[in-house]
């Protein structure tokens, strides 16, 4: 008897693409105590010290490293109004200057800090661009007015600052500018 060969067609997996998401993660803890691989994730994120927050975006390798260092940090989505407020009062160009309007026009092809805002939402334009690389990746905040909510020791879920904060992250960027 020959035995029956069984005809396994392969199913065409379709990749959904999702939109990337614009992240703004900020450091909350310092390093005592922490492990060697978080505290290199966390020097690749550019964040060197505690109140430093920089913007990501969503992409599989970001998201990974934000996960992997959410005990340290607090990061979320950061909407329009809050990402055009930062860039004009935290916003640095090379030299340590501020960022204006003026700067934005003459080191990029956008108009003004609004529509480097809007293009940087949508994903048209990263830091890693040839226009934008003498701009800033690095915001330097202040500690929040009147704190953090809860602990920075707990997650968000737990009534803490750390991980994953989802839109709390514009009212946290809010208090610290």
């Amino acid at each position: 008897m020959m035995a029956e060969q069984k005809v396994v067609a392969k199913k065409k997996i379709k990749k959904v693409v999702k939109p990337q998401v614009l992240y703004f993660a900020i450091r909350v803890r310092g390093a005592p105590g922490m492990k060697g691989k978080i505290q290199d994730t966390i020097k690749m994120l550019r964040m060197h010290k505690v109140n430093h927050g920089v913007l990501l975006w969503g992409e599989k390798s970001m998201t990974g490293m934000l996960t992997k260092c959410k005990d340290y940090i607090a990061y979320g989505e950061i909407d329009e109004k809050t990402l055009v407020r930062l860039l004009r009062v935290r916003g640095r160009i090379e030299g340590n200057n501020p960022l204006t309007d003026e700067h934005v026009k003459n080191l990029t092809k956008y108009g003004n800090i609004k529509e480097l805002a809007k293009a940087l939402l949508i994903g048209e334009i990263k830091y890693r661009e040839k226009d934008i690389y003498k701009i800033k990746p690095v915001f330097r905040m202040h500690p929040p007015q009147k704190g953090f909510r809860g602990s920075i020791k707990k997650h968000y879920n737990e009534g803490g600052t750390l991980g994953y904060v989802q839109k709390y992250i514009n009212e946290l960027v809010k208090k610290m500018i």
